[in-house]
């Protein structure tokens, strides 16, 4: 493997943290500037507020854990 392959390489596995950490830099911005963001966990989805309150908007159904690979249709 070339240098440059093993660099891109590297770079993709990057990827995942990156945008795991665009996507908490992007919530407290939209909370600091006093948006309201939508988030899941605890059973349900969730309106969080800039003051840190949250309020249930709908309760949802537990996750689907399947293997990876596997074809589910969705209705």
């Amino acid at each position: 493997m070339t240098d440059s392959e093993q660099t891109l390489d590297y770079l993709e596995q990057q990827i995942p943290s990156l945008s795991g950490a665009a996507v908490d830099v992007a919530y407290f911005q939209a909370l600091a500037s006093g948006q309201r963001v939508l988030v899941s966990g605890a059973g349900g989805l969730y309106e969080a507020f800039p003051d840190g309150t949250q309020k249930l908007v709908k309760p949802l159904e537990k996750p689907l854990s399947v293997p990876a690979g596997t074809k589910v249709k969705i209705p």
